[in-house]
């Protein structure tokens, strides 16, 4: 394990820059400084977060202009006439629907509190394990609207489905964990490094696996735990940080392999 540590801090060291911003979807709360307007400029881009990801940062980019780039006033001050754009948006499956709702939360909750932080905090406990029980509360709490399309519910994922809840945990990451190097924002306090859960994407699975952090065959939320506790024995504190390193080893085994094709 000691050798493995090693190895997987030095790909940190390697992945955990600067220069990873501009081509992930986390670049697109890069372009903001105001915290609410990193909270939801963050989630719409981990929500968008499948497929290419130039893709995804250039759909992120159009709904944020949508948005006038200031999220935050215009959940606060917008007008109907102002949500006509959005009807036109689509990135995937996630369509109009699922977007006028996401801006329907967001209008609700933020004309009632300051950060988003608190919506992920119904039941937090100093459990390292409780991030099950946040994520499958969040879902409820932001569902809970009599007017929630049932076909919306697919984009905010939760435990309660078995799923890995890929992209809410590389959203809690980025909030939550505090990274001097300036990728990860870490404006959020109340939930601890230590408690997020590894976001196990199809790069960090194929990697982890390969490593002999996964012995789970299918992928689903005991398989993110099960990574998340195998890389807690390499660092209690911070065990999310090796999906840096996780991830860049599996975009780089992805560019060999496409490299050899051409």
């Amino acid at each position: 394990m000691e050798e493995l540590r090693d190895f997987l801090e030095e790909k940190v060291f390697l992945y955990n820059r600067p220069e990873f911003i501009a081509v992930d979807p986390i670049s697109i709360p890069h372009r903001f400084s105001k915290k609410q307007d990193i909270e939801i400029a963050g989630f719409f881009a981990a929500v968008l977060a499948w497929g290419q990801r130039k893709t995804i940062i250039n759909k992120s980019i159009e709904l944020m202009k949508m948005m006038d780039n200031s999220p935050h006033q215009f959940m606060l001050h917008h007008s109907e006439e102002d949500l006509k754009p959005f009807l036109n948006f689509k990135h995937r499956t996630f369509n109009d629907v699922d977007t006028l709702y996401f801006i329907d939360f967001f209008t609700r909750y933020y004309r009632k509190h300051d950060s988003l932080e608190t919506a992920f905090t119904k039941g937090l406990s100093a459990d390292q394990d409780v991030m099950q029980v946040l994520l499958d509360n969040f879902h409820e709490y932001f569902f809970d609207a009599p007017h929630a399309p049932q076909r919306t519910r697919k984009h905010v994922a939760t435990p309660r489905r078995k799923a890995a809840c890929k992209r809410i945990n590389m959203f809690l990451r980025w909030m939550v964990r505090k990274d001097n190097n300036g990728v990860d924002f870490g404006i959020w306090d109340t939930i601890s490094p230590a408690q997020l859960v590894c976001p196990c994407d199809l790069h960090v699975d194929r990697v982890a696996r390969k490593l002999g952090l996964i012995q789970r065959k299918q992928t689903d939320w005991q398989t993110a735990m099960e990574l998340t506790r195998n890389l807690r024995d390499m660092d209690p504190a911070d065990p999310v940080k090796y999906d840096f390193a996780l991830f860049g080893l599996g975009l780089m085994e992805k560019r060999e392999q496409n490299n050899r094709m051409e």
